[in-house]
């Protein structure tokens, strides 16, 4: 049988964007070990309802650690005191009986609060929008071994692939930057050979529409620190290097077209 844990929550409750917040303590009784952090808020939940309470609003979809939504500060630390690990596959036998539980949204001007727990992240999205495809021809799909990748060149892509987009990297870092979001997407794309036509108007777009959002990168490391996915802080010096060649690379096609 699961031990149980008895706990208190100090979770931020806002009612919406221009809400003022406030902390509200909350008493999670009998919270089994093996149950996750997400659950865990569920049971709070239930009760609240129960109560015929407003329940906590906090951000959440596939729970296996993939989509990126549940981000959420826990004891200030982002996603919580279990490295390379997101909110949902944090588990409360990390944490012991009678603890407190500090629990807040995201905190950075990029990301403002819709409510309680939950943020706008959309300008991530406007930076992957910005540079994030490849131009592919149409037609049949090509033969999957038409394209030779070496294998060192597909390990790093895929391991700037596994950013889930959530946005600990922005909530961890004291400038509020982006730096190791935008560079592993760029990354992604710009270390495989598909992704050649467009590396360096990419890496230009990309990152240009990054600084109208974010705070500048000043090698902190706590981005890396807080990924759950321990993306390398190596890409955001890829990401520098392939934007600085970018203007020059993106001048010069301009004289050309002139």
């Amino acid at each position: 049988m699961s031990e149980t844990l008895d706990l208190t929550l100090n979770v931020w409750r806002q009612e919406g964007p221009n809400g003022a917040g406030r902390f509200e303590t909350y008493a999670a009784r009998n919270i089994p070990t093996d149950a996750s952090f997400l659950e865990m808020l569920d049971v709070i939940n239930e009760e609240l309802i129960e109560q015929g309470d407003v329940p906590i609003e906090f951000p959440h979809d596939c729970r296996e650690g993939i989509c990126g939504t549940c981000g959420m500060m826990i004891n200030g630390r982002a996603h919580g005191p279990e490295k390379g690990t997101a909110t949902c596959q944090l588990h409360m036998r990390k944490f012991s009986n009678g603890d407190t539980i500090d629990i807040e949204p995201w905190r950075a001007v990029a990301f403002p609060v819709v409510r309680d727990l939950v943020v706008d992240r959309s300008p991530l999205d406007k930076i992957v929008e910005s540079g994030g495809y490849i131009t592919a021809p149409t037609g049949t799909a090509p033969d999957a071994n038409e394209i030779p990748i070496p294998k060192e060149v597909a390990d790093s892509a895929m391991d700037a692939a596994a950013c889930i987009g959530c946005g600990a990297c922005v909530a961890a870092c004291p400038n509020s930057a982006a730096q190791l979001f935008t560079a592993a997407k760029v990354w992604h794309l710009n270390s495989l050979p598909q992704g050649q036509a467009e590396r360096f108007k990419r890496a230009e777009a990309m990152v240009e529409t990054m600084e109208q959002f974010f705070g500048s990168c000043t090698n902190h490391g706590e981005c890396t620190e807080a990924c759950p996915k321990e993306i390398p802080q190596d890409f955001i010096a890829y990401l520098n290097r392939d934007h600085l060649k970018s203007k020059i690379f993106n001048r010069k096609l301009a004289g050309q077209r002139g």
